[in-house]
C-alpha cells in the first residue's frame, strides 16, 4: 500500500524518481525500492517524503491513492496545453493581420501622395462661382492640406509598425 501510494503521488506531482530522490536526499534506487515494496522508509525519511510530495504521512500510509487523480491532472494539463497553443495561434494570426494592414496603409498613403502630386491641386483652377464646385474645391483643399500634414507621421508610424509586427521566424 505504501509503495503504491508513493508511486501514484509522485506521478501525480509530475516528479521522476530521480527528482523525488533529490528532494528527499536519497539515491534514485532507494525510491525505486520503496515503490517496488522491497524496502520502506524510516520515520525520518517518511516525514521528508511527505514534505517532498506535499502529502500528509497519513495519506502515504493510508488507502491506495487512485490513479485517476494522476490521470485527471494529466488530462487537465493536456487541455491547458491545447488552449495555450490556440491562444498562441490567435496571437500570431492577429500579428499577421496587423502587419498586412499596416503595409496596406503605407501603400495607400503612397498612392494618394502620388495622385495628389500628379493632379497638381486642381481646386485652384475650379470655377468657384457655382456653389457646388466652390464647396468641392474647399473640401478637396481641406483634405489635401490635412493629408500633407498628417501623412508623413502616419507613414512613419505605419513603417515602424510593419517592422515591429514582421514575423520572427
Amino acid at each position: 500500500m505504501l509503495s503504491e501510494n508513493i508511486k501514484a503521488i509522485r506521478k501525480s506531482k509530475g516528479l521522476s524518481q530521480q527528482e523525488l530522490a533529490v528532494k528527499v536526499n536519497v539515491v534514485r534506487q532507494t525510491v525505486s525500492k520503496w515503490e517496488q515494496g522491497l524496502s520502506v522508509p524510516d520515520s525520518d525519511l517518511l516525514i521528508a517524503l511527505s514534505e517532498a510530495l506535499e502529502t500528509p504521512v497519513s495519506t502515504l500510509l493510508g488507502e491506495t491513492v487512485i490513479e485517476s487523480e494522476a490521470d485527471a491532472v494529466k488530462a487537465l494539463s493536456e487541455k491547458l496545453e491545447v488552449i495555450n497553443l490556440q491562444l498562441a495561434q490567435r496571437k500570431i494570426l492577429r500579428r499577421k493581420v496587423l502587419h498586412w494592414l499596416l503595409i496596406a496603409l503605407c501603400a495607400g498613403i503612397v498612392v494618394v501622395s502620388a495622385a495628389l502630386f500628379f493632379i497638381s491641386s486642381p481646386y485652384l483652377s475650379w470655377d468657384s462661382s457655382t456653389l457646388e464646385t466652390a464647396v468641392m474645391g474647399v473640401a478637396f483643399h481641406a483634405f489635401e492640406w490635412l493629408f500633407v500634414r498628417l501623412a508623413p507621421m502616419i507613414l512613419m508610424a505605419a513603417i515602424v509598425g510593419v517592422c515591429l509586427t514582421r514575423s520572427q521566424a
